[in-house]
């Protein structure tokens, strides 16, 4: 007898929690084989308890919202049909209804709505219930894989795409193969609430009056949690699924809609290589630039996602028009709100990755960098000063600033945020950024510093700085392509 036979055996044996009636409803399936019966009683049990905690969460549905998530959920969670015609058929079907309501369940513990407007379609579920969903799923996938090793799974769409069942990983076994199966049917979820761009009568209220906005918020969601399931270099083989997919998240009028496709596209960013993403690579940078000047809440993945995506595909042509379009697109949103501290610890955050990718060629920046550099020097936040002493290293390192008037400034403005540290909680880790900017100034610009330089040597504010720097003429600047921590790695490909 097989590995599958004995357990599910000993697993009927020991089972005292599955009812007569859950017996019968197993009946149909007996002509099967044994791993089907095996995958229907852990399944049955686990959706059983998901079921129960469910019905006993209290829930009211938002009045601004038409969707009501407990009784989308509940559906999801229920067994096999036991009058089907084809009973694997509906036993995949039940599945693929159980993984998505626990990938649902678990994303609100995880994944926080970037959205205010939504930020009650999850929030009522606890986190015991969220738990339970991922610890069921888990444990669904360990048994999954375990079984299906000896006498098969139930999907085996995946060799389409080039994979072979029995070399995915066990942990991943279950995700890999729902993938096919969910992706197609997300994509056409986030869709039915989309805005017809063929039909310039179609808006916002008209999309929604079709299907209520919130079933693609939950898609999405539910979109995210699956691509970021799959890692290098598996999701490479999925690369036909996953883009169109997002690229339907991101041309979604909903700003939630939105975010939840940029995560997925970062993601992709980073666990393939440029050439899997090949002629889509204009599509999405396109999606990405128009999206840049996009709301609050998203900010952050629209420009995580815009830089992930130009540096893998744009890397070897730091004159590429995508990095000159991102760069002019950002400054532009940046100098209309330079006093927003989100927006612009956000993009601080992810430029450097940007900045050596193009190189030299920021030196055609400059006019639109230093001013907001130099405003943001002077702002209340630690986080966002550091941040910029730490881009305006990567700045100098890369371009030696060259003939630009902007020496001077550069030199006078470290030396006051040198003294206005002093108030500061971060006041060590400021000089200390402000230090190694200093050196690297003296060290590219030799005389033309030391000119700037002089009318602060006399200060005894910046006495304990002057010591070091005084008897120093010149360095070897680091290399053009040493990178900063958090930066992105000089390859092809993110790891």
């Amino acid at each position: 007898m097989s590995n599958s036979h004995s357990t599910l055996r000993e697993l009927l044996k020991r089972s005292d929690t599955l009812s007569l009636s859950l017996s019968l409803s197993l009946s149909p399936l007996l002509p099967f084989s044994h791993t089907a019966i095996f995958f229907s009683l852990i399944f049955i049990r686990l959706s059983n308890e998901i079921a129960e905690c469910l019905a006993g969460t209290p829930y009211t549905a938002p009045e601004s919202s038409s969707v009501s998530v407990k009784a989308f959920l509940q559906p999801l969670l229920l067994p096999p049909p036991s009058d089907a015609s084809n009973t694997t058929t509906a036993l995949s079907d039940s599945i693929k209804d159980f993984a998505l309501a626990c990938t649902l369940l678990s994303s609100a513990s995880t994944f926080k709505p970037f959205t205010s407007d939504q930020s009650t379609l999850l929030s009522w579920i606890p986190t015991h219930l969220s738990s339970l969903a991922a610890a069921s799923f888990l444990e669904f996938s360990q048994q999954y894989a375990a079984a299906a090793a000896d006498e098969g799974g139930i999907f085996d769409n995946v060799a389409e795409f080039g994979l072979s069942c029995d070399s995915l990983p066990k942990e991943k076994r279950l995700v890999v193969e729902l993938v096919p199966e969910v992706l197609p049917l997300l994509k056409e979820r986030i869709k039915e609430s989309s805005i017809d761009k063929s039909d310039d009568n179609d808006e916002f209220s008209a999309a929604s009056a079709r299907v209520p906005v919130g079933f693609a918020v939950l898609a999405a969601f539910q979109l995210r949690w699956f691509v970021t399931q799959v890692d290098y270099p598996l999701l490479g083989k999925f690369y036909g699924l996953v883009i169109p997919c997002s690229l339907t998240a991101i041309d979604h009028w909903s700003p939630e809609v939105k975010g939840q496709g940029m995560v997925c596209f970062a993601h992709l960013g980073k666990n393939v290589a440029a050439a899997e993403i090949g002629s889509y690579a204009d599509v999405i940078l396109d999606a990405c630039c128009q999206n840049i000047a996009s709301t609050d809440e998203i900010w952050q993945q629209v420009v995580e996602t815009s830089v992930v995506i130009s540096t893998l595909t744009q890397r070897s042509n730091p004159r590429s028009p995508w990095f000159e379009k991102m760069l002019n697109e950002m400054l532009s949103h940046l100098e209309r709100q330079p006093k927003n501290k989100e927006r612009r610890i956000a993009w601080l955050k992810f430029s450097d990755s940007i900045f050596n990718a193009v190189g030299l060629v920021l030196l055609a920046h400059f006019r639109r960098i230093f001013p907001l550099f130099f405003q943001w020097m002077h702002v209340d936040d630690d986080e966002t000063l550091i941040l910029v002493l730490k881009c305006t290293y990567v700045v100098l390192r890369l371009t030696w600033v060259r003939n630009s008037p902007y020496v001077e400034r550069l030199v006078d403005e470290l030396a006051l945020v040198y003294k206005e540290a002093a108030l500061r909680t971060a006041r060590e880790e400021v000089r200390s950024n402000i230090y190694q900017i200093l050196i690297l100034l003296q060290g590219t610009k030799g005389q033309h510093f030391a000119a700037a330089w002089e009318k602060h040597r006399s200060d005894p504010n910046l006495a304990k700085l002057d010591l070091p720097l005084s008897g120093r003429d010149s360095i070897t600047p680091p290399p053009q392509h040493c990178h900063q921590q958090g930066s992105t790695p000089p390859s092809n490909m993110i790891r």
